[in-house]
C-alpha cells in the first residue's frame, strides 16, 4: 500500500491524504479542512473504488463559481498517484 499527500488549490479543503494499495483501489481518504460532511461522505463514498473510476467521475465537477472543487481536487490528487 503506498500513502499519498497532495496540497489542495483553490477549495475549502487544504490537503488530502490516501492510500492505493496494488490494485490502485483507493483506502484511508482523508480531507483536511472543508465541509466535514460533505468531505467524509466521499471518503466513504470511494473507499476501495478504483483510482481511475473515481477520477472518470469527479473530474472537471465544479464548486459554485470556482472553477475547481474538492472531488475535483481528488481526481487531479489520484491522477498525480497514479503517475507516480
Amino acid at each position: 500500500m503506498k500513502n499519498f499527500s497532495y496540497t489542495t488549490s483553490g477549495t475549502c479543503s487544504q490537503q488530502i491524504n490516501f492510500s492505493l494499495d496494488d490494485q490502485n483501489r483507493i483506502h484511508n481518504l482523508e480531507f483536511i479542512g472543508g465541509c466535514n460532511g460533505n468531505l467524509q461522505g466521499i471518503s466513504h463514498l470511494v473507499e476501495n473504488e478504483a483510482a481511475q473510476s473515481v477520477i472518470n467521475k469527479c473530474s472537471g465537477i465544479r464548486c459554485g463559481m470556482k472553477s475547481t472543487s474538492c472531488p475535483d481536487q481528488l481526481a487531479k490528487a489520484l491522477s498525480l498517484a497514479l503517475q507516480e
